[in-house]
This record gives structure tokens, C-alpha cells and sequence, in this order.
């Protein structure tokens, strides 16, 4: 009888890991992926996502996606609500949409945003 709570605490265990891992509650990601909102973060997360495999921003980039140049000055938006919600995530603005939730977390968020206007201020 020992045994099979042990077997069974081990596999609740392990499925809350998943689910946290998986799909983490936004107070989660905020404490396990803080980052410094800066552009140059931004720059590095825009790399370690991938973000230019579809899209472009700056002279790199892909074609599959919206082009990203002067994103933050196009939207009519000046508080960038849509954008942060479209990065918090995608399905929950456009279903079916081809962008995955990359489960950033609020400051990951900000960081892009940084590197988007930074990039967006050097373009003409």
C-alpha cells in the first residue's frame, strides 16, 4: 500500500512539472524568466527565439511573416497594448495564426519591445 501512494505521488509530481513547463501561469514566467528590458536583452531574445527565421527586422530576415520595420510606429497604438498582448499571446488575438506562444514573460516582452523601437528609430 506504501508503494502505490509513492508511485502515485511521483506521477502527480511529474505532471505538474509538465503542465508548469509546458504551459507556466504568467506569475511563473515572470519569476523564472526575468530579464533586463533593455534593447540589447531584446536583441539577444529576438536571436534565441528565432524571430527573424520569419520575419524581417532591420536589413535580416525572413519573408514568411510581417515585416517588422517600423512596427512600433505603424500600430496605432502608442502604448503598444496590442503588440505586447500579441506577444504575450498570439492564438488569443488571431486564432489558428502560424506564430507560436513562446510563454514570454512580462519583462522578456518589454525587452523586444525595446530592441523593436531601437531598431524602428534607425530606420528613416
Amino acid at each position: 500500500m506504501r508503494r502505490w501512494w509513492m508511485v502515485l505521488t511521483i506521477l502527480i509530481g511529474l505532471a505538474l512539472g509538465a503542465w508548469l513547463l509546458l504551459d507556466p501561469p504568467r506569475p511563473v514566467l515572470n519569476l523564472l524568466k526575468r530579464v533586463d528590458p533593455s534593447p540589447e536583452t531584446g536583441a539577444m531574445l529576438v536571436e534565441r527565439y528565432g524571430c527573424r527565421r520569419c520575419h524581417r527586422i532591420g536589413d535580416r530576415g525572413g519573408i514568411l511573416a510581417p515585416d517588422l520595420n517600423g512596427i512600433t510606429r505603424r500600430v496605432d497604438d502608442p502604448a503598444h497594448v496590442v503588440l505586447r498582448l500579441w506577444l504575450r499571446n498570439p492564438q488569443a488575438i488571431k486564432p489558428g495564426t502560424a506564430m507560436p506562444n513562446f510563454h514570454l514573460s512580462d519583462s522578456e516582452i518589454e525587452a523586444i519591445l525595446a530592441y523593436l523601437k531601437a531598431v524602428d528609430a534607425q530606420q528613416p
